[in-house]
């Protein structure tokens, strides 16, 4: 099963973390703490199956320096990054601060999920890529 895994492609992955953030969130329904949701997806995600790790710690370096540390809410299968939100409605700095994410953990998807909405709000996040200048 986890060999399975590993060939499947980002968009079915990430299909079935939003399958389980939409269980979660018709269990519990708006207005709970990010973090209450947060515990609740990883119990359904395990519940499923589905590989993860919380508060994942990320090490940014600039020019080989170490310039700090940021903590995702969740690195799935090791290729999807997961932002879990509980506010009125997703800004534009949302989606730069997941792409930031994904640039620092190589991975190309990501995942916005607004627990505070209803219903559940889920947008995809692509990793932009750099235009070279010939």
């Amino acid at each position: 099963m986890e060999e399975d895994r590993l060939e499947m492609p980002d968009k079915e992955i990430t299909a079935e973390i939003i399958a389980a953030a939409i269980a979660v969130h018709k269990a519990l329904g708006p207005g709970f703490l990010e973090s209450i949701c947060e515990e609740a997806l990883c119990i359904q995600l395990t519940s499923q199956n589905i590989p993860f790790e919380r508060q994942k710690v990320v090490h940014l370096t600039y020019r080989g320096f170490p310039i700090g540390e940021h903590r995702l809410d969740l690195l799935v299968d090791t290729r999807v990054v997961v932002e879990l939100k509980a506010i009125k409605a997703f800004e534009p700095i949302h989606f730069s601060i997941v792409r930031s994410y994904m640039n620092a953990v190589n991975v190309d998807s990501g995942l916005l999920l607004n627990f505070a909405a209803m219903p559940l709000t889920v947008k995809r996040v692509g990793r932009e890529i750099a235009k070279q200048i010939s």
